[in-house]
C-alpha cells in the first residue's frame, strides 16, 4: 500500500486487482449495463489511483474503492436519464446485454424501483456484506440514518413483492 500511495503504478494495479470483480459487480448492479459498469470500473481506477495518497487508513481500501465506484456509478445512471431510452421493439435488432446479470431479474427490477440511498444501503448490506457502520462510513451518513433507510427499503421491496404476486407463499 505504501509503494501506491508513493505513485508506484505497479504496486497500485496490483492492490486494484484484488477488487475488480467487486467493482464491476457494484457498478453493474446500479447501470444494468455490461459496457457501463466496465467504463466504471476504469474511471474507478483512474480516480482512485490519482487520489490514492490521500488515504488515511489502509485498512479502509476496499471501503473507499465501494465508495468511488457508487459515486461513478449514480453520476453515470443520472447522466444516463438524460438519454432518450431505446424503444423495446428494436432490441431484437441489437440483442440484449444481459449475459452475466449478478442479480435474478426480477430482483433485479425490485432494486431499480428504489431511491439511490435505498438502494446504495441494500446493495452494501446485503451483496458486499458490509456492516451498518462501514455502510455508515462509505455513505458518509450516521448511524441510525443507514438502519432507517435499509428498513424502508425492505418495506418497500416487501410491498413491491406481495403487489407482484411473483410467488406464492
Amino acid at each position: 500500500m505504501k509503494k501506491a500511495q508513493k505513485g508506484n503504478d505497479k504496486a497500485f494495479l496490483k492492490l486494484f486487482q484484488q477488487y475488480e470483480e467487486d467493482i464491476y459487480r457494484m457498478a453493474y448492479v446500479y447501470v444494468n449495463n455490461k459496457d457501463d459498469a466496465l467504463d466504471i470500473v476504469q474511471e474507478v481506477a483512474y480516480q482512485s489511483f490519482k487520489k490514492i495518497n490521500t488515504l488515511k487508513n489502509p485498512a479502509v481500501f476496499k471501503t473507499w474503492l465501494m465508495k468511488i465506484t457508487i459515486n461513478c456509478a449514480i453520476n453515470l445512471a443520472k447522466k444516463n436519464k438524460k438519454l432518450v431510452p431505446l424503444k423495446p421493439e428494436f432490441e431484437d435488432f441489437i440483442g440484449l446485454e444481459d449475459e452475466d446479470v449478478p442479480l435474478s431479474l426480477s430482483l433485479q427490477e425490485f432494486i431499480d424501483t428504489l431511491q439511490e440511498d435505498e438502494k446504495s444501503v441494500v446493495l452494501l448490506r446485503y451483496y458486499n456484506d458490509h456492516t451498518f457502520k462501514e455502510i455508515s462510513e462509505l455513505l458518509n451518513i450516521p448511524l441510525g440514518t443507514a438502519k432507517s433507510v435499509l428498513y424502508r427499503a425492505l418495506d418497500k421491496l416487501r410491498k413491491k413483492y406481495k403487489e407482484g404476486d411473483i410467488c406464492e407463499r
